[in-house]
């Protein structure tokens, strides 16, 4: 039991935490809002660019050189700040929809989510299905109108697209003063005033920022007379047809403020991050295996949701991200790590930005911890010091693409054995064996094509591997569960095959919605498995 002043202690430092992540489709201008917030909260002093002129300062977010190379985001990242006397934890994750697998775990270590949308091309596909999940969850949404400087579609027509496609009420918070060339603020509805901004050298710096009354002369002059009248009547439709804003709704999900500017020139982005900070809950309670657990009881309590190998290649580490759910932590505590049952001392742990490191000597729930790790830690185990339970864990999904990767060089075998490894951990890609082949020549799966060009590319800037990755017919993945099971029954040649997993788990690869189908119906005894927990060994039924 901790003592009182240790109890208020937690209580105090778990209402100051903030965990959030930011949901997007490709190009929505995720990585260029991630870099704005540090800016504003004080973590850069110039903010970089994703597309930019030769010369122009690189985002810092973005770590790994594919990712400076491509302008995108393939990998999820922690960025921490102090914003309001708050701690902001901001859960970077990828852009790029071939890689959803890893934001979708992601967000199992968020308490909100930041849904950005484009003002051109509305709300997009991935954009629809990351918002599903975070339904699913729970967390609360708040949406942020990007690109606002750019000649965009009405907002009115948006908000309305917003409710009708993902099915959720929208309250804006402020609204746009005019748009694309004309776009020269935020009216803050909640004091009815106008925040207007002067234009930053290329947005590396924050935007001036003055308040003006919604009749100003001078507002009237900028935005001309169409314009002006078109703001005031869109001012007069929100306050007769609007939704309310509901602290209990948006805190379950069931609405979104919505807050508008341009991520690109500033506009907008402190009078969203102030207003951010007291909307975001602080961290909640957990579920567990034996019932939920609070933020601020006495026990330290976490679980991995990422694994990331190489963050510094030339020291070949292997980074584990913990999201803290309960107690203090304490750099050197000891902990139990509970697949295992053996005891795990957390003596290196870090915080990043960027590739920049720093030690962390202590931590509270919702904050996220870089603990180095030798390769005992998986995506989903619970970290605890007092009961034993097991957080709810992250699932792998099922695969959609596969590809054998072809060793170019046989005496590098050792080093693509120990790459493969290393990146298949970090759940980018799964790695399954032939039956009949074993180590030779790995099947790998993935989610998305793109995770094949990047591990290739990693293969051989981290590990010195050529490899050629040969497609693969086979569309769907599922493990194998009941007796009896005979394996060559499933060996169709370029329909279905059996494979192993890395910890010699059989599941049959098919070709098409038909083969799967037929073996559903060919084999009642038998369960098709959707999706497993790694390192558990317990598969979960599709549902």
């Amino acid at each position: 039991m901790a003592a009182p002043q240790d109890k208020a202690t937690i209580k105090t430092n778990v209402a100051k935490r903030r965990t959030f992540a930011i949901i997007s489709h490709p190009d929505a201008g995720k990585t260029t809002l991630t870099e704005k917030l540090l800016l504003y909260g004080g973590a850069l002093h110039l903010a970089g660019q994703v597309k930019g002129k030769k010369g122009a300062r690189a985002v810092t977010s973005d770590w790994m050189e594919i990712e400076r190379q491509r302008g995108i985001s393939v990998t999820s990242s922690v960025l921490q700040f102090e914003y309001a006397g708050r701690r902001m934890n901001l859960l970077d994750t990828p852009g790029h929809n071939d890689f959803s697998e890893d934001t979708y775990r992601t967000l199992a270590a968020a308490d909100t989510a930041v849904m950005l949308i484009d003002s051109v091309k509305g709300v997009e596909p991935q954009t629809i299905k990351l918002f599903a999940v975070c339904r699913m969850r729970g967390i609360p949404i708040v949406t942020f109108v990007n690109k606002l400087d750019r000649a965009g579609r009405p907002p009115l027509e948006l908000l309305d697209e917003i409710e009708r496609v993902l099915g959720i009420p929208c309250t804006p918070m402020n609204w746009p003063v005019g748009s694309g060339s004309t776009f020269v603020g935020v009216y803050d509805r909640e004091r009815a005033t106008v925040l207007r901004f002067e234009r930053a050298e290329a947005g590396s710096t924050r935007a001036p920022m003055s308040t003006a009354a919604p009749d100003d002369p001078e507002l009237r002059a900028a935005l001309g007379e169409r314009g002006y009248a078109e703001f005031h009547e869109e001012l007069s439709l929100l306050e007769g047809a609007g939704h309310g804003f509901d602290h209990e709704r948006f805190a379950a999900g069931q609405l979104s403020p919505v807050f508008f500017g341009s991520a690109m020139t500033n506009f907008g982005i402190e009078p969203f991050l102030d207003k951010f900070v007291e909307l975001a809950p602080p961290p909640r309670a957990r579920a567990t295996s034996t019932g939920t657990i609070e933020p601020d009881a006495d026990s330290f309590s976490a679980f991995v949701f990422k694994i990331q190998a190489n963050m510094d290649p030339r020291h070949r580490d292997r980074i584990a991200f913990v999201r803290v759910c309960s107690g203090r932590f304490a750099r050197g505590m000891e902990v139990e790590h509970v697949r295992t049952g053996k005891p795990l001392t957390m003596a290196r742990t870090v915080t990043f930005l960027g590739q920049e490191r720093t030690t962390v000597e202590e931590g509270f729930a919702g904050d996220i911890l870089g603990v180095w790790d030798g390769g005992t830690l998986r995506i989903g185990d619970t970290l605890v010091t007092g009961p034993r339970f097991e957080f709810e864990g992250v699932p792998r999904f099922s695969p959609e693409h596969f590809v054998q990767a072809v060793l170019k060089d046989p005496l590098k075998r050792k080093q693509l054995k120990t790459g493969l490894d290393q990146l298949s951990e970090e759940g980018a890609v799964q790695l399954f064996f032939d039956r009949h082949r074993l180590q030779r020549d790995p099947i790998l799966g993935a989610v998305g094509v793109l995770q094949f060009e990047i591990i290739q590319h990693r293969l051989l800037t981290e590990y010195g591997v050529t490899v050629a990755l040969s497609p693969l017919p086979y569309r769907y993945a599922r493990w194998v569960e009941g007796e009896p099971f005979e394996p060559s029954k499933f060996e169709r040649s370029g329909h279905t095959t059996c494979v192993l997993d890395v910890e010699n788990r059989p599941l049959i690869l098919f070709d098409s919605d038909w083969a799967l189908r037929q073996a559903l119906t060919d084999n009642p005894h038998l369960k098709f498995v959707a999706a497993v927990q790694p390192g558990r060994g317990n598969p979960r039924v599709a549902a």
